[in-house]
């Protein structure tokens, strides 16, 4: 059974679309997910489940949130792997003095669109997420995330990434 990590885009931002995590967790698990888990409040999912085809158990998830909630949220999925392996490619890693309050993962359900920037951030567009060191902070970017990408900063991503290698350790354990 794999470890799956859900990211939701444009939910719980302001008086935007709004929605509660227990809520959100009763819509995973109605779809027959297991072991679902909620972190912070901007709709990250941790679960697993059988699924093969990923945009598939995509396409039903953003399905049962709308029905639920009334409004769309697109969802992007990733792999434990995948999300190793998107911590593994940062090209900020090793970066002296790195501020990861102000680096932020931008993830697409599908491939990645490119984000061309103007200002002083700097941006890495990968296969299916792009990276942006915002070298001022969020607050006055001139970035703009295309309307399928979710950014996550990188506090978080590490978090999911953790979780996602905790739920999976849980379930590789031999039953006592």
């Amino acid at each position: 059974m794999a470890v799956i990590v859900s990211l939701l885009r444009g939910v719980n931002l302001a008086s935007h679309h709004r929605m509660s995590m227990p809520h959100l967790k009763a819509v995973y698990e109605s779809l027959k997910l297991r072991d679902v888990t909620t972190l912070l409040q901007s709709g990250n999912v941790v679960f697993q489940s059988n699924a093969r085809d990923l945009p598939a158990l995509a396409r039903r998830i953003e399905k049962a949130i709308e029905d639920r909630f009334g409004f769309p949220a697109p969802v992007a999925l990733r792999t434990t792997d995948e999300m190793r392996q998107i911590v593994a490619a940062c090209p900020f890693a090793s970066r002296k003095g790195l501020d990861p309050a102000r680096l932020a993962v931008t993830f697409f359900p599908g491939d990645a669109v490119a984000i061309v920037c103007d200002g002083p951030e700097e941006v890495h567009n990968g296969r299916r997420e792009a990276y942006i060191y915002f070298t001022n902070g969020f607050a006055r970017t001139k970035v703009r995330t295309p309307a399928t990408g979710t950014a996550r900063n990188w506090n978080t991503v590490r978090k999911l990434l953790d979780l996602a290698e905790e739920m999976e350790s849980r379930t590789a354990r031999p039953p006592r």
